[in-house]
Parts: structure tokens; C-alpha cells; sequence
């Protein structure tokens, strides 16, 4: 496929990504993984039998949609994505592997709105949900680690006709595992999460997208007892090439560097967030800045 059609196949109908709305890669821009949003402590389950929940706020604007060679190919392009997402995480208690079994199921629900030369449209609705059955977690000194496999499910609405879409109309499946570092007697904390997206062929448009690889960071400093700043990000690339009814698609391939500040604040039994993400080197896809809040809270716990 040549640059001009990929570009107005990115123009025809802009997907925004599932849980949080960042428009991320692939099949008309967007990606099942809300890439950017696990950098709190990633590494980090919870006890046995016990459960976190947390709460993911984003908005997201994008004034450019970038071609194969990171320039804007759109004047005019204007996108926004206002997000909340609910996650549930479980420690089963049962030992494997010589770590303990976890579970996980996040829902999003989006709100965008798209101002382009070629068009205006706004949508609302699920985006892609996120259901992870078996991952395995370690602890040990300043060490916390797991590894898994994620599966994400289709977005609730979808028209292969429409401008806008919420969530990517595919199945897809990701290897993925975190860790977190607690160093100087857990005064700093290095975490980082690495995945790699396996996406399946979209019914609609026989499109299926490349696949994803993405890297998550934190590096955070504590600066008072409850309070600790720091810097966050993520790098995504993907890997492999599209493909619409079997063909190769070229110069389709997407990438993106994001980079900002975030704050932590212990609150009792609750962890609050705030972080930025400033987007950059963007390649087929849309390019922007990211606002989050995000609670997280320990439902229960026993020894």
C-alpha cells in the first residue's frame, strides 16, 4: 500500500486506543493497550488474598496526525479524548511457580471528539476491555516482578463507516511482565513494564495490525514522608506490518516516545497520581500530551 493510501486509510476513521483513549499505532491509528498508562508501580501486586482496585482519569489531545516520516499530515487535525477506566486486581492466594497467582479485568469507558478538515464527530462508549486470568508474582527484598498473559476483547460499538470509533474492533493477546526496585532502603524506586501486542484480524475491514512492543517506566524519588516525585514514560514501536486481506501494508508501521513528570501521594490506604506525558517522535500516528489522575486503593487483605 503506498503512503497516500495509508494516510487516508489513518484519515477515513481515527480509533482511538482502548482503556484510556491515547491513539497508539496500527489499525487506523489505534492500539487495544492504553500504552502510558502502567507506570505506578507496575511491578507491585498485591498479598495474598488480597485486591486493588484502581481508577485510571486521562485526557488526551492530539493537534497532529503524523505520517511514515513523523510530519503532520493533516492541517487542522484536532483531536480529544476525555477517559476513566476501572481495574480490579486479585491475589488468589495460590502458590505457582514458586510465586502466587494473580488475576486482573480493566474496563474503560471513552469520550473523544474530532475536529479534521475531512470531518467533525464525536462518540462515546466501552472501549476495549482487558482480562488477564494467570499472571505470577514475586517478592523478595527490595524486588517485586511478575510475568503473564493479557487478552483484550473488542470495543463495545463499532462501524467500519464512521469517523470515529471507540476502541479497535479485534481480539488481541500480549505477553507482558513488570518489575519494581526499591533502592537506598526503598527511599527511590525504578519500575518498568514491557509487553509484546499479538493482534488478530479486524471482521469489519479485514485489517489486522502489526505487532506492538511497549515499554513503561518510572523512576521516582521520595521527597517527604507520603510524597514522591519523579519521571515517567513509555517508548512504543511496532514491530511487524500490517495487513488488509492478507496483503502487506507498507509504510504503516507506528512509533512513539512519551517523557513527563509524575507525583505520588500516600493518602492512607490510598495512592494518588498525577502525571504528564509529553508525546514525540511520532510516526504513524497521532501526536500529542497526556494528563492522567489516577487513585489507587487496597480493598482487603489476609495473612
Amino acid at each position: 500500500m503506498t503512503q497516500f493510501t495509508k494516510t487516508g486509510h489513518l484519515l477515513l476513521a481515527v480509533s482511538i486506543a482502548s482503556m484510556i483513549g491515547v491513539a497508539d499505532a496500527s489499525d487506523h491509528g489505534g492500539s487495544v493497550y492504553p500504552i502510558g498508562a502502567e507506570t505506578v508501580l507496575p511491578g507491585m501486586m498485591p498479598g495474598p488474598w488480597g485486591t486493588i482496585l484502581v481508577e485510571f482519569n486521562d485526557f488526551y489531545q492530539a493537534n497532529s496526525l503524523a505520517g511514515p516520516t513523523g510530519l503532520n499530515q493533516v492541517p487542522g487535525f484536532h483531536l480529544r479524548v476525555g477517559a476513566v477506566a476501572l481495574k480490579v486486581i486479585h491475589n488468589w492466594g495460590v502458590h505457582v511457580l514458586g510465586g502466587e497467582l494473580i488475576s486482573s479485568l480493566g474496563v474503560p469507558a471513552l469520550y473523544e471528539h474530532l475536529n479534521a478538515p475531512f470531518g467533525r464527530a464525536q462518540k462515546s462508549g466501552l472501549g476495549n476491555p482487558d482480562l488477564s486470568v494467570a499472571d505470577v508474582a514475586y517478592a523478595k527484598g527490595s524486588w517485586h516482578w511478575w510475568y503473564g498473559l493479557e487478552a483484550y476483547a473488542p470495543g463495545a460499538q463499532y462501524n467500519k463507516n464512521d469517523l470515529l470509533n471507540v476502541g479497535q474492533h479485534n481480539f488481541a493477546t500480549a505477553v507482558d511482565g513488570a518489575f519494581t526496585y526499591f533502592p537506598h532502603f526503598g527511599r527511590s524506586e525504578l519500575s518498568s513494564k514491557l509487553q509484546y501486542i499479538v493482534n488478530f484480524t479486524n471482521p469489519a475491514t479485514q485489517y489486522r495490525s502489526g505487532g506492538e512492543f511497549v515499554w513503561e517506566y518510572a523512576a521516582m524519588q521520595r521527597i517527604a514522608k507520603n510524597l514522591a516525585v519523579g519521571v515517567n514514560g513509555d517508548y512504543y514501536q511496532q514491530l511487524t506490518d500490517d495487513r488488509q486481506n492478507g496483503l502487506l501494508v507498507s509504510d504503516a508501521r507506528a512509533r512513539s516516545v512519551m517523557i513527563g513528570p509524575e507525583f505520588r501521594y500516600h493518602l492512607g490506604r490510598a495512592t494518588l497520581i498525577l502525571k504528564y506525558q509529553k508525546e514525540t517522535l511520532a510516526e504513524n500516528k497521532t501526536s500529542g500530551n497526556a494528563f492522567w489522575l489516577q487513585v489507587g486503593l487496597p480493598l482487603g487483605h489476609r495473612e
